[in-house]
């Protein structure tokens, strides 16, 4: 199976040695400064898997084992994560900084995506009650002052758009947030939670249907049957315990910046580089 190491800093040539001996990659070689591959390297097993990451995480490189002889054109949909895969925030601690609590929103969400708290829908309305009586327009500021996109995010975007594409974000954030990213990102379908407002505040409820693991999963499933394609024609990208179902369903699961629960089950995890290295890990 393929191996392919990225880096935001030039691969050395020692730890190209290095690895293709740890890999059983004699193959191994540069692509680019930051990007090397070998057509074939040993089985992924555990021993592996911990092997490569011991020697990869502390020089900063991300590695991937992918199945031989695919292609990015071969999938049909990209499903992301908002908070912390897309964007580089999670939107509800940001709105909590408005009322001064974001410290203890914060500790919430961490422990929801880290999968201490298995009840994503009680963690939800324990932080939004939190926010009753916020004004509104806070939702605006945050969007604008403090939303960031991901790096890579666009020219990821762009990629597989060209290749004709799908794209979904599904998120347990906010439809504030996803409604303004889709036209922005030419994003095809996004599917988030509503707070509920009144006379312009926050009531510190969320009107509707809770989008947990549960519900992102169906979304992902719901899609690809929209568009006529399998599950497995799906690239799911995701950070928290949150995402794990709905990337237990992909042909390809790929966790970014994420929790170290997220990281042991997906298919690959980038951990230094931006979204945008998912196009050094298949011809296109």
């Amino acid at each position: 199976m393929p191996l392919i190491l990225q880096s935001l800093a030039p691969l050395s040539f020692p730890d190209l040695d290095a690895l293709r001996t740890v890999a059983d990659a004699p193959g191994l070689a540069l692509r680019s400064e930051t990007v090397a591959a070998a057509d074939s390297s040993a089985p992924l097993t555990p021993a592996l898997r911990e092997a490569l990451d011991e020697f990869c995480g502390p020089r900063a490189i991300d590695w991937a084992v992918v199945p031989e002889g695919r292609k990015l054109s071969d999938f049909r949909l990209v499903a992301m994560d908002m908070d912390s895969t897309l964007i580089t925030i999670e939107c509800i601690d940001e709105i909590a900084d408005f009322c001064g609590l974001k410290a203890e929103v914060s500790a919430i969400t961490e422990a929801a995506m880290r999968g201490e708290i298995t009840d994503f829908n009680e963690s939800l309305r324990r932080r939004v009650a939190l926010l009753k009586g916020l004004d509104a327009s806070v939702l605006q500021r945050v969007y604008e002052d403090r939303l960031r996109l991901s790096p890579g995010a666009e020219r990821m975007l762009q990629a597989v758009q060209a290749l004709g594409m799908k794209t979904l974000l599904v998120s347990g954030g906010f439809v504030h947030f996803t409604d303004r990213l889709k036209p922005r990102l030419k994003l095809d379908f996004t599917h988030a939670n509503t707070l509920e407002i009144v006379g312009g505040k926050l009531t510190g409820q969320v009107v509707g249907e809770i989008v947990n693991a549960d519900v992102k999963a169906r979304t992902v499933r719901e899609v690809c049957e929209q568009i006529g394609a399998r599950p497995e024609q799906a690239i799911v990208m995701g950070d928290g315990s949150n995402d794990l179902k709905m990337m237990a369903l992909a042909g390809l699961s790929v966790a970014f910046r994420a929790k170290p629960v997220v990281r042991a089950q997906a298919s690959v995890a980038f951990n230094h580089v931006g979204l945008d290295g998912l196009l050094a890990l298949f011809p296109y």
